[in-house]
């Protein structure tokens, strides 16, 4: 009996193995107050300067348009009374109805009247992806220190050590995106009807399933790497083209064909659909489901990727 007891002992579960490196893992980050800092200005700055700069909405405002007092249409005489030469019209008059429309036509392009709030909520997508990224640099400088070799020896699960990884991204990214909704809110942003506090959770369980994805990825592409160059050129290469390939900043549907192409299988469309709908736009059950299931597969593929990594690479 002792001798069975000592083999489990040695044998941690595998929900112990994977807490205890993920829990090391956001003790590293919530122990560094400069890191804590940045990653809650980095949202407030690009909201901040790009969301508030790139003011699309307000080149169709009233105040934007500015005509006459007043405007003579000539060529328009047939439409005037009989005597009447030329049809005036009054220039204030004609800039609200400009206005009008253009404010009209924002609402079907972005499906929204303001372009603050249909950004704001992008920037969700472009949090977790930067970061997903660090999941594949953390896992570099483990190795470089010497601790990922430590804990290879040890009888943790290799799987556990890479989901330790892919959910201390999660985790992480889930806390910024509450960050980032709630200092868009004191900036404007402008919540739908149909948007309760419950729908966070579903907005969280997108956000998990895309950072499985893409830390996935990273930590496939760097599972190897001793230098850090490596994951850096990667990410450099990868990050710029994902987000302006996606729907975050512009709508899908005014984008070239072949672009539009690209954009159907982005994983980062799929999440900012869903924060959309569950945010600022009326939900679509239909969409949703579409999206969650794109999103489920992602995480599913990549995960597997990444595990049968980590137990052919982390072995040796």
């Amino acid at each position: 009996m002792s001798s069975m007891k000592a083999v489990n002992d040695c044998q941690p579960s595998f929900v112990r193995g994977l807490w205890a490196l993920t829990r090391r893992e956001l003790k590293k980050w919530l122990n560094d107050p400069v890191m804590l800092v940045m990653f809650i200005l980095q949202p407030f700055i690009w909201m901040g300067l790009l969301g508030k700069s790139m003011n699309i909405s307000g080149l169709f405002s009233a105040d934007n348009i500015k005509l006459p007092p007043k405007i003579s249409l000539p060529g328009y005489a047939i439409l005037s009374p009989p005597g009447l030469q030329e049809v005036v019209l009054d220039g204030a008059v004609l800039s609200q109805i400009l206005a009008e429309i253009s404010s009209r036509i924002m609402e079907v392009a972005f499906g929204v009247a303001d372009y603050f709030s249909f950004m704001a909520v992008g920037m969700v997508s472009m949090i977790v992806t930067i970061t997903a990224m660090f999941s594949g640099m953390s896992i570099v400088w483990d190795r470089r220190l010497g601790f990922l070799d430590k804990v290879i020896s040890t009888p943790v699960s290799r799987t556990a050590i890479i989901l330790s990884k892919i959910l201390n991204a999660a985790l992480r990214a889930m806390f910024q995106a509450t960050v980032i909704l709630a200092l868009a809110y004191l900036l404007g942003l402008r919540f739908s009807p149909t948007f309760t506090p419950l729908n966070l959770l579903w907005i969280y369980t997108a956000i998990l399933l895309l950072s499985v994805g893409l830390s996935s990825i990273f930590i496939a592409f760097s599972i190897r790497s001793t230098r850090m160059e490596r994951p850096i050129q990667f990410v450099n290469l990868i990050t710029m083209p994902l987000m302006f390939s996606s729907n975050i900043f512009f709508p899908a549907s005014l984008m070239p064909e072949w672009m539009q192409a690209v954009v159907r299988i982005n994983p980062l469309t799929y999440l900012t659909d869903i924060v959309r709908h569950l945010t600022i736009l009326p939900i679509d059950v239909t969409a949703l489901i579409v999206d969650f299931m794109y999103l489920s597969l992602f995480a599913a593929v990549f995960a597997t990727i990444g595990v049968v990594l980590a137990w052919k690479y982390l072995t040796r």
